[in-house]
């Protein structure tokens, strides 16, 4: 008797192949494209620019045996279905498999979940569509953006400045927004203020406040004249008055669920993880973990999106899951809507676990330690948006004494709300003593405090997100890509966890700056966005789109061409002669930072990696010198000189004193806000400083 024929699924990733396959039963086979399958070539520029913008499309290489497969599996389906990523790219996808494996346009065949839960997924081929051409349109307008602009400019930052760069409209707008930061910090000029702390007594209680101003106007004190003038008004010895109390209940609401955007800052300012690690943990989630029992299954719902929506469903859950566990005053009865970004696509819902009853401690033990933590932070935002606000008494209480006033401010938590579940970096509790109008109370101490203005810092991963998605710049998918490119062509470096501008960075903005205008204005590129996602929702057509950015970018690049002159990075001497040839050695600039290398390059190929001191005698063999190193992943940890007869290393760096108790060395140890001095032993340890 012949098998009975089976379904074929074709999705993206074989870890999701395998839990969906286990939903649907024995009449369905699952398989992987593992991604993209088709292409442009990397060769050459592969759009005609003459005939509509055509694209040639080809076989990623290294891809064969995967389409091979596919076709065999597909001659002898059943029926084939395409259920790769639910937005524009997986849409995109789902279109070259349906042309490379000959599949009838007419067919529906595409499948689309947005969580991998046995439910959703069996629901979700019940109601097979037809491919959207609209996504597929503004995810192909979008690649061959992407490479007409790459394609044209990279060649021209090879040629006039180094081999080996890049250019593109994200990547662009991302490095100039960290150069124009970096020059705001370089003029920026700090202006001196002070601030009178004080400390108050009433009776036995102790309370703080602060200068405010005179004669019920606030003060700027802007230098030691000021506050003298401020103190000579004062008698200290005089009791001071209390002339108003005002006191207040404030509300602070929970933040919506995440989107990427939002997902990706929240993960890398609380877990300080990079943009990256946050994508990769999510979509590991959001594939399917082996949580014993239950099997394999999507814990959270779709990680690429821009919306904060959440189904009915999921409330529903939410708000049953509060009311057992935390209390029917915790539930939200309308839990509010989050602000959606301009231009948001809003496709899918907000990133939700796919049931909250699966709690982070549930399920902690089937979680490694990165999926664990984002897991807990997108459950515990989740189960907030779905809450009651905080609830705070504030009091504001005025103390005067000769028309010369000072402020207090009191708050103190009446109801948890969402904090029950969400814990956020919200100022501890400062109860003042009980305080009404008339009361006297007594000065016990003023403390004059000398400031200056600070600089605008340097953007963070979070920071730098945030700006790129506020200027409605890029979308969820494109951001970390977008940070990774520009560290790995060194047009930044992190330094302290946030982005400096390398020489080379500086050199390739100047030049997109000068000649490519559009590329680096936000305004234009934002619009370049909107009309993108006019493509997607049918209202524009992508060859128009193409046409109207193409034809004047294509005479900027001309006159780039003839205008843009060579630049010569000098190199600098390092200070010595190379060991082989004698010549002297020079600084270069490579792929990851910067190396010496000898001048008489290529005729002398003697190259070494620039090393830091950081004036400690090693600790194991007492005769090299502890230098900075840094992992394959770019983590910084310190070793002997000596290395491979010597192969002392540590993550925290090593100072030049022993421990007390057990003599070892002892260590600078990084903590939250500042350093600590401890023995590696766990032996002895200092008190942290700030």
């Amino acid at each position: 008797m012949p098998t009975a024929k089976k379904n074929l699924v074709i999705v993206e990733s074989p870890s999701k192949a395998k839990t969906i396959e286990k939903y649907l039963g024995r009449s369905y086979k699952v398989v992987a494209s593992l991604g993209h399958i088709r292409d442009l070539p990397k060769s050459k520029m592969g759009v005609d620019t003459e005939h509509d913008y055509e694209p040639h499309y080809i076989s990623i290489r290294g891809k064969g045996d995967t389409i091979k497969k596919l076709r065999t599996e597909a001659k002898k389906a059943k029926k084939v279905y395409l259920a790769s990523d639910p937005d524009r790219e997986g849409e995109a996808i789902a279109w070259h498999l349906s042309h490379l494996l000959d599949l009838d346009p007419k067919d529906k065949n595409r499948v689309v979940f947005n969580e991998i839960t046995k439910d959703t997924v069996k629901n979700a081929f019940k109601s097979p569509r037809d491919i959207d051409m609209s996504l597929v349109d503004a995810q192909q307008a979008r690649r061959i953006l992407d490479r007409l602009v790459g394609y044209s400019i990279s060649p021209l930052l090879w040629q006039k400045v180094k081999k080996g760069l890049s250019a593109g409209r994200v990547q662009s707008i991302a490095l100039n927004l960290i150069i124009k930061r970096e020059n705001e910090i370089n003029s920026f000029k700090p202006e001196e203020y002070w601030s009178i702390d004080s400390e108050f007594k009433k009776g036995r209680s102790k309370f703080n406040a602060s200068f405010y101003g005179v004669n019920g106007k606030k003060l700027k004190l802007k230098n030691e004249k000021d506050v003298q003038k401020v103190l000579k008004d004062l008698d200290p010895k005089k009791d001071f008055t209390i002339t108003s109390v005002k006191k207040k209940e404030r509300k602070r609401f929970p933040a919506p669920a995440f989107t990427t955007s939002s997902m990706q800052q929240e993960a890398n300012k609380t877990l300080n993880f990079r943009t990256r690690k946050t994508m990769m943990a999510a979509q590991q989630l959001y594939e399917g973990i082996n949580i014993g029992k239950e099997g394999t299954v999507g814990l959270i719902t779709y990680m690429r999106t821009d919306s904060t929506r959440i189904s009915s469903i999921a409330k529903h859950e939410a708000s049953t899951l509060i009311h057992e566990k935390y209390g029917a005053e915790y539930a939200a009865t309308k839990p509010r809507k989050g602000k959606m970004p301009e231009g948001a696509q809003d496709a899918h819902e907000a990133i939700r676990p796919s049931s909250v009853k699966r709690t982070p401690e549930d399920i902690k033990e089937y979680l490694n330690r990165d999926q664990f933590r984002l897991y807990q932070l997108i459950w515990s935002r989740f189960m907030a948006s779905q809450m009651t606000p905080e609830i705070s008494d504030t009091v504001a209480v005025t103390i005067d004494q000769n028309n010369v006033q000072y402020r207090a401010n009191g708050s103190t938590t009446k109801f948890e709300g969402f904090t029950k579940v969400y814990k956020t970096n919200k100022e501890k509790d400062n109860a003042l003593p009980k305080l009404a109008e008339g009361d006297l109370v007594q000065l016990s101490a003023n403390n004059p405090n000398q400031h200056f203005t600070q600089p605008p810092a340097r953007y963070s991963e979070a920071a730098l997100i945030k700006a790129l998605e506020e200027n409605g710049v890029g979308r969820p998918s494109t951001y970390a890509p977008t940070l990774d490119t520009i560290q790995k062509r060194y047009y930044v470096k992190l330094s302290s966890r946030r982005f400096e501008p390398t020489e080379l960075g500086g050199i390739v903005n100047d030049i997109i700056v000068e000649f490519f205008p559009d590329i680096v204005n936000i305004d234009f590129t934002a619009g370049l966005e909107s009309e993108l996602d006019g493509i997607e929702e049918d209202k524009e057509n992508w060859v128009k789109v193409v046409d109207k950015y193409y034809r004047p970018f294509a005479k900027e690049v001309e006159k780039a061409q003839d205008q843009i002159e060579k630049v010569q990075i000098k190199d600098e001497l390092a200070g010595f002669n190379c060991e082989i040839c004698g010549s002297p050695m020079v600084v270069k600039m490579g792929r990851y930072g910067k190396f010496f290398a000898c001048s008489r390059f290529p005729d002398c190929r003697n190259t070494q990696a620039i090393v830091k001191e950081i004036g400690v005698i090693c600790p194991k063999c007492g005769k090299g010198q502890i230098i900075e190193r840094k992992s394959k992943r770019g983590r910084l940890f310190y070793g002997c000189s000596r290395y491979p007869d010597c192969d002392f290393v540590s993550w925290d760096k090593p100072i030049a004193r022993n421990c007390p108790i057990c003599k070892s060395y002892l260590v600078e140890k990084k903590i939250k806000g500042g350093t600590q001095i401890v023995c590696p032993n766990g032996d002895y340890e200092e008190k942290a400083q700030k």
